[in-house]
């Protein structure tokens, strides 16, 4: 089925009422375990890689091969741009085939934040890319290094958002935080029963890693559509590499190269489970 829109996924999983896991990857081992796990299990998959990753994975060579990968794929894979930040990057990802882009300009005034998508918007469609964009403020940063306190979302400005810059996918936030939760997350689900009941597309749960099974369902059926998942797939990487080594030093560069696969392959797995796209496709 190969690399389509994330739109098209999404509307999907609306008429299906089940979530799908967009899964930040970093490398060529974390991409083939992503897509290992789609595949078996007949899932979509959104593939993704935020801006501030990009120091560690290059645009330029990381994203064609995600691309690739995803027009090889078994199943309906969407290459996603997650939180770009610049004008520049989200041109560059588009360029290089990438069918959906995130503009993160939650960090601005709704006025900026409004006029800044439309303008992306704008530049998407010449590429007949999707659109996602974010309103309120995700706890954390993407990459871990500030400490950014939530910002709920209003109902009422996340309906105007909607309306006025046309985007396909809405991330809001309800409690929700980038990177592993420092306590149990406490999820407003009462606002974002009030958002889904305004707002007509598709919304975005960021900082999907330590959420519970329960509170995922519960999101899910209160219309979250787009999981985002990327700090439990690292670690899960790092634990299985850590234990591996403890047992027996690696001698072949090609063993730990099974191993990363094989970690991703996992997270992946256990959160398509949870989210209900295993045989949607």
């Amino acid at each position: 089925m190969g690399l389509v829109k994330m739109k098209d996924i999404l509307a999907k999983a609306e008429e299906g009422n089940y979530g799908v896991g967009a899964f930040s990857i970093a490398n060529m081992e974390m991409v083939l375990g992503a897509i290992k796990a789609a595949e078996e299990l007949k899932s979509p998959l959104i593939l993704q890689i935020a801006e501030v990753r990009l120091n560690h994975s290059p645009l330029h060579m990381i994203g064609p091969l995600m691309v690739e990968a995803a027009k090889n794929a078994a199943v309906p894979v969407a290459v996603h741009f997650d939180h770009g930040m610049t004008v520049e990057k989200i041109k560059q990802a588009l360029e290089v085939g990438f069918s959906s882009v995130m503009y993160d300009g939650s960090h601005h005034e709704l006025e900026k934040n409004i006029q800044n998508t439309k303008e992306i918007v704008s530049l998407a469609k010449q590429y007949g890319a999707t659109v996602e964009a974010e309103i309120g403020r995700v706890g954390g940063s993407e990459d871990g290094s500030e400490d950014i306190e939530i910002l709920l979302t209003s109902t009422e400005e996340a309906k105007r958002f909607a309306d006025e810059t046309k985007v396909d996918a809405l991330a809001i936030a309800i409690g929700n935080a980038h990177g592993m939760y420092k306590g149990d997350p406490n999820l407003r689900l009462d606002r974002l029963h009030e958002i889904n009941e305004q707002v007509d597309i598709p919304l975005v749960l960021h900082g999907g890693s330590g959420i519970s099974p329960e509170d995922f369902q519960k999101s899910i059926g209160s219309g979250i559509r787009k999981i985002n998942v990327a700090t439990s797939t690292f670690n899960r990487v790092i634990d299985n590499v850590n234990k591996a080594v403890q047992l027996k030093p690696y001698s072949d560069y090609f063993d730990y190269h099974q191993d990363v696969i094989q970690a991703a392959y996992e997270n992946v797995t256990y959160h398509m489970n949870i989210f209900g796209s295993s045989n949607r496709v």
